[in-house]
């Protein structure tokens, strides 16, 4: 042990440094996916908002891009796997890291779950399958199409995060590769020959009264778009992974908001600018259909390949992030179990319990979303929340230690603007985590699911300090200073 009271790594806790600037890059950016970031909310916004709600995509980049600025900062100072858990526990104590990382935790493992499920929805249409008919029936219980190929996907994910990191590098740079080309491609191709409506569609709903109220439908959509721009944080996840990791990671942070936001802006306001009007006004899934109407079902049927490709990559970097802060954690000793999930495999170093542990958890999620009413609801409302939720723990921490005066920044930093930026984070994410979890009145006849995130959060609370003080005590964090950061 040190004399900081940390403890220096052995080689059984150490991780093999195989990933560079541009997979850690391409990592964060497959974690965020302009697909998943676009076409999960778009149907949903639109027909909720109106065209008006694209410029929530320009607020809420803002606001994101302040929050990974400070990230930023915070992954140079400490390049540890863990990323939101290890900042926050070095910016404040022990309890108050241990949280935010609990919170961190069981969100990337929700979020894994959904995301894995939607894949699996996507798979069915490409292999031209009925997506929610029942695949399996055991008993009482009917898995859809849909969950069974979820949960394959989880299996395959899990085959391939053991493998080693170069299968990682190879599916994340491809899925840069077809949704970059395939986003950017059909949103011109929409905008140079398929245009339906004028830009002056984009300003028709804030002549809405109540337009841009608390439960107006303005906020709302701000609360959806929210989770199109998370995951941004997930290049510190595997920080232990990369090559100069204090240079590298803070670039890796905020070019992948910034590249994935260009692309969603832009692909965005390619489908607004064609959606025909018929479309606008009924369909249930007007990305999708808008590209068939008007480039074709051939074009279709390619986006539909490109919607899986970003859906797989983006689950393939949940599951990923997952295992590392669970590893990170046990490698702490801050879980129960903490000997076998803190465990590497012998000759890739990679945390197979803990990704185990990962995949468990998510195929008992996915298949209580079948069994369970309004239980994939829950998930949903959750996911958006919890990010939020678990982002304000180290921004907390990085503005109360630059206002005491105890803030030793790292190599990248935003010198004397680093204290204003750390306020305007804070407030902005604070106000979207309220944003998101205000029980508006949705859910008429299930009132309950209009509270769902501040639910989930109280009982993850109150499992989370039950479980916190029974491992507090042999909590031992590693020596960032003993690590070597220039490999």
């Amino acid at each position: 042990m040190s004399a900081s009271g940390h403890v220096g790594l052995d080689s059984e806790h150490t991780l093999k440094r195989e990933f560079s600037l541009w997979s850690s890059f391409a990592f964060a950016f497959a974690f965020i996916s302009p697909i998943v970031a676009l076409y999960g909310i778009f149907g949903l916004a639109y027909s909720t908002a109106g065209p008006s709600f694209w410029w929530n995509f320009l607020i809420v980049f803002g606001g994101q891009l302040l929050v990974a600025m400070v990230f930023a900062e915070l992954v140079s100072r400490w390049p540890v796997e863990g990323s939101i858990y290890q900042w926050a526990t070095r910016l404040m104590n022990q309890g108050f890291g241990w949280l935010a990382g609990w919170f961190y935790m069981w969100t990337l493992v929700v979020a894994m779950a959904t995301v894995a499920i939607g894949a699996g929805g996507f798979v069915a249409r490409v292999v031209g399958k009925d997506p929610f008919a029942v695949a399996l029936s055991l008993g009482s219980l009917n898995v859809t199409n849909q969950v069974t190929i979820g949960l394959l996907i989880l299996v395959l994910g899990t085959l391939a995060n053991i493998r080693g990191r170069t299968v990682l590098k190879v599916l994340m740079t491809g899925s840069i590769i077809a949704e970059v080309i395939g986003s950017i491609g059909l949103g011109a191709l929409l905008l140079i020959g398929h245009r339906n409506n004028p830009i002056s569609v984009l300003t028709d709903g804030f002549h809405t009264p109540g337009y841009s109220s608390i439960s107006g439908p303005f906020l709302i959509t701000m609360a959806f778009v929210g989770f199109s721009f998370v995951g941004f944080e997930s290049a510190g996840s595997i920080a232990e992974e990369v090559k100069k990791p204090r240079q590298n990671l803070p670039k890796a942070v905020i070019f992948s908001i910034v590249f994935v936001a260009i692309v969603v802006i832009f692909a965005a306001f390619a489908i607004i600018m064609s959606i025909p009007a018929d479309i606008a006004a009924n369909s249930a899934d007007p990305v999708y259909d808008t590209l068939k109407t008007e480039l074709g079902t051939g074009a279709a049927k390619f986006a539909e390949i490109l919607f899986t490709i970003g859906f797989l990559a983006s689950f393939l970097a949940l599951q990923t992030s997952a295992s590392r802060i669970i590893w990170s954690f046990a490698r702490d000793k801050a879980l129960p179990a903490h000997g076998s999930l803190g465990r590497l495999s012998p000759s890739q170093k990679q945390p197979v319990n803990a990704l185990l542990l990962a995949t468990v958890i998510g195929a008992i999620m996915m298949i209580l979303s079948q069994v369970t009413p309004n239980f994939y609801t829950l998930m949903i409302n959750f996911t958006t929340g919890g990010f939020f939720l678990a982002f304000l723990f180290p921004l907390v921490g990085s503005l109360v230690t630059k206002m005491k005066g105890t803030w030793v920044p790292g190599p990248f930093n935003f010198g004397r603007g680093s204290k204003v930026l750390s306020v305007i984070a804070l407030v902005w994410a604070l106000f979207m985590y309220l944003d998101i979890s205000w029980p508006r009145p949705v859910y008429a006849d299930q009132r309950y699911l209009d509270f769902s995130v501040w639910v989930a959060g109280a009982g993850l609370l109150i499992i989370g300090i039950i479980i916190h003080l029974t491992v507090r005590g042999n909590i031992t964090l590693v020596d960032v200073d003993a690590m070597d950061h220039d490999e």
